[in-house]
């Protein structure tokens, strides 16, 4: 059965297209009008596997904030629809990602108990025009409609462009470990409760 998913999501502020393929190869289509974001996302499909299509109009006239942090609930969103009810997944995953002088880590559980651990400070506010406080609306976003918990922390870095990436990898990298297809939950959720 493909794990496959289309969320469409139209605001006064963002029009969002957003699909995945949770078996794919990686390959990314985005295209949301803040160039850093979009590097961003392409990092993120790269190296969680999973194909990426994301059209995004926001009003960035006014700023950044409403095209980032929807753009997250669009895609969490699409990648629960694909997981249906996270049936024989391996449920947990966890990466550590190195670059250069920064390290950092993530954890997390696809459990339908969505949560946000944020460790992260970046050393300046803007990485060219990109607010990086804006890292953390898309993560918290993501994990929200996505009914993941997660837990991010950069462990130590400088740079801040190093310091977004490797926690964008690192997601990736959690969330491909998590969303494999485990034979031995036989497609059930893994979860004693029996249902997640």
């Amino acid at each position: 059965m493909a794990r496959t998913a289309e969320v469409v999501r139209n605001t006064k502020e963002t029009q969002i297209s957003v699909s995945v393929d949770l078996d794919g190869s990686g390959v990314s289509d985005v295209q949301t009008g803040i160039g850093f974001f979009d590097h961003m996302l392409d990092a993120f499909t790269r190296f969680s596997g999973i194909d990426l299509k994301v059209r995004t109009q926001g009003d960035l006239h006014i700023d950044f904030h409403h095209t980032v942090e929807d753009t997250g609930i669009a895609i969490g969103q699409a990648i629960r629809q694909a997981l249906d009810g996270f049936k024989g997944i391996y449920r947990f995953g966890h990466a550590y990602v190195p670059m250069d002088e920064t390290l950092t880590r993530c954890a997390l559980d696809l459990c339908n108990r969505p949560y946000l651990i944020w460790k992260v400070a970046f050393k300046t506010p803007k990485i060219g025009e990109f607010d990086t406080e804006l890292f953390k609306e898309f993560h918290h976003a993501f994990a929200m409609n996505l009914g993941a918990c997660v837990h991010l922390e950069t462990l130590y870095g400088d740079n801040s462009h190093h310091i977004a990436e490797s926690g964008f990898k690192a997601l990736a990298r959690a969330l491909r470990a998590a969303v494999e297809l485990d034979p031995k939950t036989h497609g059930h959720a893994p979860s004693t409760k029996g249902v997640l």
